[in-house]
């Protein structure tokens, strides 16, 4: 029988190789902007088109791992996101780099949802937290990896270089799942899904809370995530290279605080909304901080902590959505929450380009960030406590029973 936790390694490679792809962007949008002769508030429109494929394929997704099951989705959707980012190294005007985007964005955009189904199928609630946080840890890992990896190889590679190599990687990460991942441990868990239980989802009060706090958290944290090298460079003059290993050490901060939260959620015997409201109000407060930072040793001192804040929330409001759905329903409602969630990652760099461009204030791009995850607290503060329908606790209960495997 397979593993549970073989079952968790594959969907973190996957989510980790996906967002490898995405966040090569971000230092690598100054070279392809000198190859196609773009400005700097142009940019940002690379990453909007990956994320309207993104928002599209979350919804799609999310469904399409609920109705026919998560394997073989997973491997099609990294499969095709390797061939496009591969592709992205071979483009040559701004329409087409458009177009690979947002390839790249619809084959990107099932992996977090299938990565939920997946551990709704696999983890008991006792475990559920934990085995969010380590999933969750591929995103801030994702960061630390391309931010001190990607540099050094642009300087070697070039851009085009380094969008084939991570192509061909991603390829063998598709094969790899393919061969080795199951849907889940008992066939009760692959029961007929219709559109009719997709609708159901949108009408859940706390849900749709939970999606509008997801929005700002995300417009906050993938905002940085983008921008933050780009703008340490432009505005501070640090090198590529001093500003991806400060950004290197936001995600290192996130890396810790993942798992550990995610165990202590399991430890205290569900999921609160306290605990993510105090993570994003802490986020918002060390934006702050960071937009009047101006030297080096600075940077270096607060980017773990912004980390620590930035991520630590995401494993918590993923459980959170798991818990109000159910597991017969964990891809559909973890799809189309993320879809709207990555709304913020769609508009913020636009938004931060063109606020930056206006002002060529450091300081002002950060207070744009900083508005996202105040909305996000404040949105958590209107959820009803406790954040599971008392028409969902016993569809919850049931399918525990049917589906989740003892410990190993």
């Amino acid at each position: 029988m397979t593993n549970r936790w073989v079952i968790l390694a594959l969907a973190w490679l996957a989510f980790l190789l996906s967002y490898i792809d995405r966040l090569a962007w971000s230092n690598a949008a100054t070279s392809v902007g000198h190859t196609l002769n773009l400005p700097l508030a142009t940019l940002g429109i690379f990453v909007t088109a990956f994320y309207i494929g993104y928002v599209a394929s979350n919804l799609i997704g999310g469904f399409a791992s609920d109705r026919v099951g998560p394997r073989r989705l997973l491997a099609a959707a990294l499969l095709g996101l390797g061939l496009a980012t591969f592709l992205f190294g071979s483009i040559a005007t701004v329409t087409q780099g458009l177009i690979v985007q947002s390839l790249m964005g619809l084959c990107a955009g099932a992996d977090y949802a299938i990565g939920v189904k997946l551990i709704a199928a696999w983890f008991d609630r006792r475990d559920r937290g934990t085995a969010m946080g380590i999933f969750m840890t591929a995103t801030s890992l994702g960061v630390v990896i391309t931010n001190v990896v990607v540099p050094p190889l642009l300087t070697t590679l070039h851009w085009n270089g380094v969008y084939r190599l991570l192509g061909s990687m991603t390829i063998a990460g598709a094969l790899l799942c393919l061969a080795l991942a199951r849907d889940a441990p008992h066939s009760s868990e692959t029961q007929p899904f219709n559109f009719a239980d997709f609708l159901d989802l949108f009408r859940d009060r706390n849900l749709i809370l939970v999606a509008i706090s997801g929005f700002g958290a995300m417009w906050g944290t993938w905002g940085f995530a983008f921008w933050a090298s780009t703008l340490m460079v432009r505005a501070r003059h640090f090198s590529p290279v001093e500003a991806g290993g400060i950004v290197a050490l936001f995600g290192t901060g996130a890396i810790i605080s993942k798992p550990l939260i995610g165990i202590l959620s399991d430890r205290l015997g569900g999921i609160h909304r306290i605990p993510v409201i105090t993570c994003l109000l802490s986020f918002v407060a060390v934006l702050l901080l960071f937009g009047t930072l101006e030297t080096k040793t600075q940077f270096r001192i607060v980017a773990p902590i912004l980390g620590v804040t930035a991520f630590a929330y995401s494993p918590l409001l993923g459980a959170m959505v798991t818990e109000l759905a159910g597991t017969r329903r964990a891809g559909s409602s973890a799809g189309a929450t993320n879809a709207f969630w990555q709304l913020g990652s769609v508009i913020v760099p636009a938004v931060v380009g063109l606020v930056f461009q206006a002002t060529q204030s450091f300081n002002a791009a950060f207070l744009t960030l900083a508005a996202g995850p105040l909305l996000g607290a404040c949105g958590l503060m209107l959820v009803a406590a406790p954040a599971i329908r008392p028409d969902l606790a016993h569809r919850n209960r049931s399918d525990l029973a049917q589906a989740d495997p003892p410990p190993h």
